[in-house]
């Protein structure tokens, strides 16, 4: 039968193999995206290994705890295994040896309660005949109480009550005792009937463990379609796997150079855009700043003019008015243009070189860079369609030959011989329930003559305690006692006849019952319970002198293999798989018989063939780079940004013009009235006009105020563009020739590790379906419990309803039997008072009145 289930496990086993790999391959697995591979399909034992006996247990504890009282001693372990070893066969022939004497006397050291207890009971069985044999004798000849005369005593009726009382109370212990004696008997055949019920429960749940089985098999090897599939998901989808681990990476390093590129584009753009700026207002301000310059020019020129009037320096002249001439002459210098944009040169060279930049579009030549190293999971996909094609293949290739080999096994005919066999067992145990439940039939019968027996003891005691106690007259002399009294009394006495021909069958039947029920409590039902049973069982080259383990020796011609009757009771008992609890592992190399490693050496060596050209990818062509180092040479630095910054800064006209006219007209009214002061007065209001219409706007009109800020904030961005400029495109230069140098030659060892990755995740996936297969053939493939529950089983029907029954039933029948001697002495002195006496004693009157 364990050939049978080793073979029908090892297709399971094989499916395994085939993705096992050798112990010594150095390849680390990281952990891969887990596998859902659902749960084996398990099938339901319905046999409860355990037994309650319910409230006949407080016997059974009774029972137990005499035993340890007359058997304290440990188990003995030692002395079990040299007489296993020795199978009785020299102690019986070579008694005399010293070493056999030895284990004679551990035996009776151990035996010791048991034999005093026996001593005890052969005495009872020896003594109680013969002494009642010798009393019936004695009462023959009118002694030992067998003279129907009767002493008259004062304490009489105490005497009476005392012995009534006490015989009363013996009756009882007797009564309790063979009820308890008939308790268990009927708790025996009560459990008999259970017997079939229990057998046919295991032999369904071996039927279940043999019908189940193959369903679990077989999920077990189809579940290999989910570590395929997901395979075949990472292969159809290696572009974002590997290809997209490895666009990762190489962003860390690109993508901040290509950044740059874009970021000098953009600089380029807003250069362009700020020298557009810088001319549209240099246009602006340049005349606006020319018209007025012509207006002050006029006027100072009309005011040297008027100034040149005869009033001014004619010696008829007032010498104030000369004197405000003179410095009306001073001031004029100061009537002009501040800030001079004329003299300003124009960008038109730089923008020029800009326009022509900006011909070639460089943020369009970047994007296509960022393209390219965006499409590296497209080129790992085509660069590794025929890989990727070969393990597909090999992963059918491997789907097959586990189908294949699976179906190499008799798994079937060994499944239909397993069931044919439970059949015929199960039909054979069948044919004996008859004659078990007719040996039952004696052995209550038996046991019920036996209880019998203690019970007519009962029934004359209570029978003649209840007639003698109702008839008793406390008036009736001894020989004048009524009928009903005499026949309490008879009644005692033909109890005491009959406790003294059943009280020593029945302490023989209890003696016999006592050495079988009591050893095999303490040499087979507590050991088994304490597992010590399996110690000794499990003990080395026990059984054959040359095996050590004797179950692997039998099974597997392995002695050595650590396979003992505990280590397989324990792991049934918890439900695991007969796979790790036959240690079919150790047993089975299918990896080495089959050679199976070589399907996943393929997947690797076909992964590792795995070839990654990124040379094709062009972070930026030359026509950008050249854009670069034009950029560099755009003339920004030959701009004299000084002078435009000094420009903007100034203001509109070097004077106030307002408050000079205010000066000019305030001088003015010194001078007498005439022709002069007038001339000077029109002059002022020229000047307040050219202030209102041409310097106020200039200050204050969004045209002008726009045409200076934007000049200014152009100036200031292109020196701070062109500060540094060809060192910054040259370091932008640099930073793409490294990126592209990491693509073209140094992505090798960056391509190798992702593969390698990429390879590991793929073989992990077959690794977690072989760590699955393993943990369910351990945990949950024929879980062998139906064969730790057939051992329970039969633990508890040997000692759960036999030995606890039977030693139930001595203890309660030895207790009876052991009161029939209190209850005999009682019965014959209690008679006395019952029975009418033949003779009593009589007192003479006269005597009395002498007295």
């Amino acid at each position: 039968m364990w050939t049978c289930m080793a073979l029908l496990l090892l297709s399971v086993i094989s499916a395994s193999g085939e993705l096992q790999q050798e112990d010594t391959e150095p390849r680390r697995l990281p952990p891969p995206g887990k596998l859902d591979f659902g749960y084996v399909p398990a099938g339901v034992y319905e046999t409860l290994a355990h037994y309650e006996p319910g409230p006949i247990g407080i016997l059974f504890h009774l029972v137990h705890a005499f035993l340890h009282a007359v058997q304290p001693n440990a188990f003995p372990h030692d002395l079990m295994v040299k007489l296993a070893k020795d199978k009785f066969g020299a102690i019986q022939t070579e008694y005399q040896k010293p070493e056999n004497i030895v284990l004679t006397l551990q035996a009776i050291y151990y035996e010791i309660g048991f034999l005093v207890c026996a001593a005890v009971g052969l005495m009872f069985i020896v003594l109680v005949p013969i002494v009642g044999l010798f009393f019936c004798m004695c009462r023959c000849c009118d002694n030992c109480g067998g003279e129907m005369h009767q002493r008259q005593r004062k304490n009489a009726d105490c005497r009476r009550g005392l012995l009534g009382t006490l015989l009363f109370s013996t009756s009882l212990v007797i009564t309790i005792g063979v009820l308890c004696a008939y308790a268990a008997n009927q708790n025996l055949s009560s459990q008999v009937k259970n017997i079939r019920r229990l057998v046919n429960s295991n032999m369904r749940d071996l039927h279940t463990f043999a019908n189940d089985t193959p369903t679990q098999i077989d999920y077990l090897i189809s579940q290999y379609a989910t570590a395929k599939n997901k395979v075949i998901y990472d292969l159809d989808n290696i572009g974002p796997l590997l290809g997209g681990r490895i666009q990762q990476h190489l962003d860390k390093e690109v993508h901040p150079a290509l950044d740059q590129v874009l970021n000098m584009a953009g600089a380029m753009r807003e250069t362009k855009e700020a020298l557009e700026n810088v001319s549209v207002s240099l246009v602006v301000l340049q005349e606006g700043a020319g018209k007025l310059n012509f207006n002050l020019s006029q006027v100072r020129n009309r005011i040297n003019r008027t100034l040149n009037d005869p009033g001014c320096h004619d010696e008829e002249s007032d010498a104030t008015t000369a004197q405000l001439c003179n410095n009306i002459r001073l001031s004029l210098s100061q009537l002009q243009i501040s800030a001079n944009f004329t003299r300003l040169p124009n960008v038109n060279p730089q923008m020029e070189k800009m326009n022509n930049l900006q011909k070639t579009n460089l943020g369009a030549i970047v994007y296509k860079g960022f393209s390219s190293l965006n499409d590296t999971p497209h080129v790992v996909i085509e660069q590794t369609r025929s890989v990727v094609n070969n393990v597909q293949n090999l992963m059918d290739g491997i789907g097959n030959n586990i189908s294949s080999f699976s179906k190499g096994f008799p798994v079937q005919t060994c499944l239909s011989n397993f069931t044919i066999f439970i059949s015929h067992a199960h039909a054979k145990i069948e044919d004996y329930y008859p004659e078990i439940d007719k040996m039952d039939f004696y052995r209550w019968i038996g046991c019920i003559t036996l209880c019998c027996m203690v019970v007519l003891v009962l029934a004359f005691n209570y029978l003649g305690l209840l007639c003698g106690t109702l008839g008793y007259d406390k008036h009736a002399s001894p020989t004048t006692r009524g009928c009903i009294s005499n026949t309490g009394g008879t009644l005692l006495m033909a109890g005491v006849g009959f406790s003294l021909i059943f009280s020593w069958v029945l302490m023989g039947v209890v003696t016999v019952l006592f050495l079988a029920g009591g050893n095999m409590e303490k040499l087979i039902c507590e050991p088994f319970q304490t597992k010590e049973l399996f110690k000794v069982v499990d003990t080395p080259y026990l059984i054959q002198p040359e095996w050590r383990n004797f179950i692997p020796g039998y099974l597997y011609n392995d002695s050595h293999l650590e396979l003992t009757a505990e280590s397989l009771y324990s792991t049934c008992k918890q439900n695991r798989g007969i796979y790790s609890a036959m240690r079919l592992d150790k047993v089975f190399n299918i990896s080495s018989f089959l050679n199976t490693t070589v399907f996943t050496k393929d997947v690797v060596g076909q992964l590792d063939n795995v070839k990654i050209d990124l040379r094709g990818i062009i972070l930026l062509e030359a026509e950008g780079k050249q854009n670069l180092r034009d950029f560099s040479e755009a003339g920004l630095s030959e701009i004299n940004y000084a002078d435009y910054l000094e420009e903007v800064n100034k203001g509109v006209t070097a004077v106030d013009v307002l408050s000079f006219a205010k000066e000019l007209e305030s001088q003015t009214d010194l001078m007498p009235r005439g022709a002069l002061q007038a001339s000077l007065k029109a002059h002022v209001g020229t000047l307040q006009q050219i202030h209102r219409q041409q310097i106020v706007p200039m200050e204050q009109a969004m045209k002008y105020v726009r045409a200076r800020t934007a000049l200014n904030q152009s100036m200031r961005f292109l020196e701070r563009t062109a500060s540094d400029l060809p060192n910054k495109v040259i370091a932008v230069l640099d930073a793409i020739e490294a990126a592209q140098y990491l693509i073209s030659q140094n992505a090798t060892f960056l391509i190798h590790r992702e593969t390698r990755k990429y390879t590991a995740t793929i073989i992990g996936y077959f690794h977690q379906y072989i760590e699955w297969v393993k943990t369910s053939l351990a945990l949950e493939v024929a879980p062998c419990k139906p064969f730790s529950n057939i051992l329970d089983t039969a633990e508890i029907m040997t000692c759960g309803f036999l030995v606890d029954s039977m030693n139930t039933f001595w203890m309660g029948l030895g207790c009876s039997t052991l009161f029939l001697l209190p209850s005999i002495i009682l019965a014959v002195k209690l008679a006395k008072y019952y029975r009418r006496m033949d003779t009593e004693d009589v007192y003479d009157d006269a005597l009395d009145n002498w007295n």
